[in-house]
């Protein structure tokens, strides 16, 4: 890290600027709403914000600390990862490892982040170092880094698959899924068992890309009926490992359930079966149930939303019952049924695959072909931030 003159306003920028699409990119990255072009434009003016505070040394790094003491928060720690995880310096990496103890979970999912964005190069020395420690934070992020870079570490995943910290066993049990390790399905299926409903979901899901989805499926069951934080992810995984009729058959004896009703309805969308959509216009019409209506709309059809006037941003047009809805996008259900009664269901439009339909895609493609490692579904395609 060098001393460089710099214009201090520019440089709070950058680092103010930085947090803020991080966060934005967090947000959108699996979601419905933008695709691999929408999410590369964020990509571009990211990098270049990064890019900026490296530029600047010394100065750079001063001002995203200055940033996280101000506002202690995961996208102020990302800037600090990123930047000194690609300077390779090891005494900032302590500082922002150091500094992510004190947000917990979230903390450690920034610098998770950061290491996606940093070169294999610059992790090779540290990844080793993390995994052979006690610490388990510093192991959690070994499994991250080889989690993002999809590297099989070999032997030593053994072990952590069975950690003492359930943080460890879980990304330690997601790896050996994602990279078809079977040899550690007996440590994967006994984390059917675990602490936590996030561990049980993280083995249950690792053991259907193992091809053990029917073992699996009794624990996906519980976590649905008892977990309602991990439901949605659950059902997914379910109905993503189930034959098409029998998935139906699974959902349609949840509809009743009211602590389900929302999960079920947003999950809708993942059969492809546009018979639904009588059924979902009426959902769009109860406050409950229209934002995870709209959900399932957008799994249904390979259409641009964005480009159509079927959603609104403000609550209060869909009626004085929506006024207090915080989610959007919202569907407007007389415009969908419009749209749909004229017969276009997505007929004269391009072709449009959202981040969410990307990941849904892999998935689909990891769990048919159960010789091949899971594909990473996050790569974007950069454009200059102002086109």
């Amino acid at each position: 890290m060098h001393r460089v003159a710099t214009i201090a306003a520019i440089v709070d920028q950058h680092a103010e600027d930085a947090a803020f699409l991080w966060l934005r990119r967090r947000r959108e990255i699996d979601g419905p709403i933008l695709d691999e072009t929408d999410i590369g434009r964020i990509d571009q003016r990211l990098e270049a914000n990064l890019e900026g505070l490296m530029a600047a040394g010394k100065a750079g790094w001063e001002a995203a600390q200055a940033r996280f003491a101000d506002y202690a928060e995961p996208g102020e720690l990302f800037v600090l990862g990123v930047l000194a995880l690609r300077w390779g310096d090891a005494d900032l990496t302590e500082v922002a490892i150091n500094a992510a103890a004190s947000l917990g979970e979230p903390g450690l999912s920034s610098l998770s982040a950061a290491i996606a964005r940093t070169p294999r190069e610059n992790l090779r020395p540290l990844v080793a170092k993390w995994l052979d420690t006690s610490d388990a934070r510093l192991r959690c992020l070994g499994l991250s880094a080889l989690w993002h870079h999809r590297v099989d570490p070999g032997p030593p995943l053994q072990d952590l698959v069975s950690h003492s910290d359930a943080t460890v066993r879980r990304r330690a049990v997601r790896l050996a899924g994602g990279l078809r390790r079977r040899d550690l399905l007996p440590a994967v299926l006994a984390g059917l068992d675990g602490e936590t409903a996030k561990e049980r979901l993280a083995a249950a899901f690792a053991a259907c890309l193992l091809g053990e989805a029917r073992t699996a499926h009794p624990v996906i069951d519980k976590i649905v009926l008892t977990e309602t934080d991990q439901a949605e992810a659950a059902i997914e995984i379910r109905l993503l490992t189930t034959p098409p009729k029998a998935a139906k058959a699974w959902l349609q004896t949840r509809l009743g359930q009211p602590l389900l009703r929302v999960a079920v309805t947003a999950s809708i969308g993942l059969f492809g079966d546009p018979s639904v959509m009588p059924w979902l216009i009426e959902k769009m019409r109860e406050p409950e149930l229209v934002y995870a209506a709209g959900l399932a709309l957008r799994d249904l059809f390979e259409v641009d939303f964005n480009d159509t006037d079927l959603f609104t941003t403000d609550p209060a047009d869909l009626g004085k019952a929506f006024e207090s809805l915080n989610d959007s996008p919202l569907p407007v259900a007389d415009r969908v049924a419009a749209w749909w009664d004229e017969g276009r269901g997505g007929r004269g439009h391009t072709p449009f695959h959202s981040m969410r339909r990307l990941r849904l895609d892999a998935l689909r493609a990891a769990i048919a072909a159960t010789d091949t490692p899971l594909a990473d579904w996050r790569r974007t395609r950069r454009f200059p931030a102002w086109l």
